[in-house]
């Protein structure tokens, strides 16, 4: 089993980071604060952070280095439209540590649903019709980022709306539901999402901002949120 499926078998709510940056310092502070897993990019332009993220070669020694701080599960967004996947990327992405990938359906070739010794995950935006998502375990796949927030509402508070769908989600997908922090999540939505069936809370830059004190915060925050469920 591997651990990214290991991880959301075994926790209630799984704290996971998206790094703001390909940066060990930041991966290090937002373990230290109490992170289940670590998400990266390469290849793409991420829109909440403003950042972008060139080709994986730049990131080799970095993602050695962020692998090398810790044994839980480590995933990787490979690119930000399906033209832009390369099979020869995503045949290094095991030897480089990774356990999982993340990356929008319509940006996920076929050859990705390989066994490349990767857990699989897809996102999907607010444009897919969310019964569609029913059929993913059909192809592999380990677990659904819930990725529905239109971008014009990035930034604004979670409501009812959202908490409807991700329910639906976590009920109809036959699928972990992870929540990236498209909306501006406080530590007092930890509650609701559990109740929506969420098993993971996917801390990305909205929520983290770019800085190291930043994002300490936001992490140990959510830790402790979620540590108080239990």
């Amino acid at each position: 089993m591997g651990k990214l499926k290991q991880t959301l078998a075994q926790n209630g709510l799984s704290l996971f980071v998206s790094l703001p940056a390909n940066d060990v310092r930041l991966a290090k502070a937002a373990l230290e604060e109490g992170a289940d897993a670590l998400k990266v990019h390469f290849n793409v332009g991420h829109r909440a952070s403003g950042n972008q993220f060139g080709p994986l070669g730049s990131y080799a020694d970095v993602f050695g280095q962020i692998r090398a701080a810790f044994d839980g599960p480590f995933g990787v967004v490979p690119s930000g439209s399906l033209e832009g996947v390369a099979e020869e990327d995503i045949r290094q992405l095991g030897p480089l540590g990774f356990d999982f990938y993340s990356i929008y359906a319509h940006h996920l070739p076929p050859f990705m649903l390989e066994d490349h010794g990767l857990d699989r995950t897809f996102a999907i935006n607010e444009s897919y019709d969310l019964s569609q998502v029913q059929a993913g375990a059909q192809f592999g796949i380990t677990a659904l980022e819930a990725s529905i927030v239109p971008g014009s509402e990035y930034g604004t508070g979670l409501s009812l709306a959202d908490l409807l769908k991700y329910r639906y989600l976590a009920d109809y997908s036959g699928l972990p539901v992870l929540v990236p922090s498209q909306r501006k999540l406080v530590a007092g939505d930890v509650p609701s999402l559990q109740r929506a069936g969420v098993k993971a809370i996917m801390l990305g830059a909205v929520v983290t901002g770019k800085t190291e004190d930043e994002l300490r915060r936001a992490v140990s925050a959510f830790r402790g949120a979620i540590d108080r469920l239990s």
